[in-house]
């Protein structure tokens, strides 16, 4: 078989070899660079983009638990005020509250609230009237709180997160009381556990204490 001949750029025959001209090896250099850089671009344009939507979903997630815990919140506190508002004590009529912040009988109720409770926590802890058994004066102390405290704090004019907290502890201190002695028959712990339940529960609907805000979570 004959010998395969190529014509190079001189114009001579030599066996077996194409010379190409080095113009047409750089424009396909070129081509290969550009469709490389084109995948690349490709690559990092899809990267950006799942790592966007990634976000977006993280974000979205966090809203709905956001939102569920807000409903959840809402529920709770319109069922506490549809109950406390059948069962706890109230004007009759519709009548304004003559107890407005900064009236007397504001601070009486408010000097009413704190005063039950501190004398209910000398009767728990069996400093006042003490026993050596169980005795009506110190379970009057452990129930001072939701007897006098909360009806005396509700009786004033209230924050709509005042309220909300109040009548939530209308409906907890209750179960409170009733659930505790199972584990404990102290009245002085059942008669904390309702004050640390109080403080709990204005520090999550009013916050810690501030300059707009002094009462706070007291």
């Amino acid at each position: 078989m004959a010998a395969m001949r190529t014509v190079t750029l001189s114009g001579h025959f030599k066996p077996g070899v194409l010379a190409v001209p080095s113009s047409r090896i750089s424009r396909v250099h070129t081509r290969l660079g550009c469709k490389a850089e084109s995948q690349a671009g490709v690559a990092a344009e899809q990267e950006a983009t799942k790592t966007v939507e990634e976000t977006t979903e993280v974000k979205e997630q966090s809203v709905s638990a956001t939102d569920k815990v807000k409903d959840s919140s809402k529920d709770a506190s319109k069922i506490a005020r549809d109950v406390a508002s059948t069962f706890a004590p109230r004007p009759s009529g519709a009548v304004k509250n003559p107890a407005v912040k900064g009236s007397l009988l504001y601070k009486i109720f408010g000097w009413q609230a704190w005063g039950s409770a501190a004398i209910g926590g000398l009767l728990a802890f069996n400093v006042l009237l003490p026993s050596d058994e169980p005795s009506i004066a110190r379970l009057m102390g452990m129930w001072s709180v939701w007897m006098f405290t909360i009806p005396s704090l509700r009786a004033r004019e209230c924050t709509s997160k005042e309220k909300d907290a109040l009548n939530i502890l209308f409906l907890l201190v209750p179960l409170v009381n009733v659930a505790l002695p199972f584990v404990s028959k102290s009245f002085a712990t059942v008669y904390s556990a309702d004050l640390v339940a109080m403080a709990a529960i204005f520090y999550w609907k009013l916050g810690p204490p501030s300059e707009e805000n002094p009462e706070g979570a007291a």
